[in-house]
């Protein structure tokens, strides 16, 4: 153990002689933030045309602005992410409700998870199909079931206990998304042949009484068998939120988010740091710029095993952040201090949020 501690401070001493870390200032206003992601992939400026990148902007811009509302009116974290959410899973640009790609039968299923950092109460639903809205049933799981995730018909009658709306097959189904898996089938190709960008959606957000929430929502994977089931239902792999550190969601290779546990790493680092610095007299780690480095070095390892992807994370401080290893993700962010920006590729600034 101490062995350990000694190590840790080294390190911790490390970072803060390398990259300076102001102390977080104090603000009298409580302070909100929210991030959203609409997947991370190979996605190029030569790859769109003007029309379809004013769109996804637009698209992004609305479900950003939707949470934002929540928060400003002092609304839940939970609130404004379900809000962001909902508008992605009815939008044909997302790979999540309306939109999903196929499975390898032509049908779709649906993933989606949700996280409240105020007790670390979750709730998920996997392979489901016809419902409209996954993250509603996530929720649901979480508010009025004794469990974390459900499955299948088994999520499916509970959604219809609850009274979720649901959508006959033909509602969610596009012709782009089509003509990827007969292309898959037809040239046998790989998912990641086809799926040049992983268009899973979620949300991440800070409410004026500092609490966090994360959400996260997918169609999976073109052409995916046999009940196949990536990171985002997964409580820790795909979504994480801890008042005590952040709220993470991510998109990308879920098997490889699954094995690194993303989301939850992200958190237990940036918490076992500040836990460390609150009992180490004149140490001081954390603020602004140091969550980047933790996620960042979370995704390396994503991507050292041979995956990609990215994350979206806010923390209990009020930051907002991205962290991806692809050439764009769809993203966008907006906090009380008055940012406001959608992006969509891996060189556009992301100017402070403080």
């Amino acid at each position: 153990m101490m062995l350990f501690r000694s190590l840790a401070a080294a390190a911790l001493i490390v970072v803060t002689t390398v990259l300076p870390l102001p102390a977080l200032a104090q603000d009298d206003e409580p302070r909100w933030s929210i991030a959203i992601h609409g997947g991370a992939g190979t996605i190029r400026r030569e790859d769109m045309t003007p029309e379809r990148e004013a769109a996804y902007r637009a698209a992004l811009q609305q479900a950003l602005d939707a949470g934002t509302r929540i928060l400003e009116e002092g609304g839940s974290a939970l609130d404004a992410i379900e809000a962001a959410i909902l508008l992605m899973e009815d939008d044909p640009k997302f790979n999540a409700g309306r939109g999903a790609v196929y499975t390898w039968e032509g049908a779709h299923e649906f993933d989606a998870s949700i996280m409240d950092g105020r007790d670390r109460d979750a709730g998920a639903v996997a392979g489901v199909t016809g419902i409209r809205h996954p993250i509603l049933l996530a929720r649901k799981v979480m508010t009025d079931s004794p469990h974390v995730m459900l499955a299948g018909q088994g999520a499916e009658q509970f959604a219809a206990e609850q009274g979720l709306e649901t959508m006959p097959p033909e509602w969610f189904g596009t012709e782009a998304r089509r003509e990827a898996l007969e292309r898959m089938k037809a040239d046998k190709l790989s998912a990641l042949d086809v799926d040049i960008k992983f268009g899973t959606v979620g949300a991440v957000a800070l409410d004026r009484d500092g609490n966090m929430a994360a959400g996260t929502s997918t169609g999976g994977m073109t052409g995916k068998r046999w009940g196949r089931i990536g990171d985002a239902p997964v409580i820790g792999a795909g979504t994480y939120a801890d008042n005590r550190s952040c709220a993470v969601s991510a998109t990308g290779w879920g098997e490889y988010f699954i094995r690194v546990g993303v989301a939850k790493s992200i958190c237990e680092r940036l918490l076992m740091v500040r836990n460390f610095e609150s009992t180490s007299a004149g140490l001081r780690a954390t603020g602004p710029g140091f969550a980047q480095i933790l996620a960042d070095s979370v995704m390396d390892d994503v991507k050292r095993l041979g995956g990609d992807g990215g994350i979206i994370l806010v923390t209990a401080a009020g930051e907002t952040l991205y962290s991806f290893n692809t050439a764009g993700m769809y993203r966008g962010r907006a906090t009380s201090a008055g940012v406001s920006e959608v992006a969509i590729y891996a060189d556009e600034e992301q100017p402070s949020d403080r």
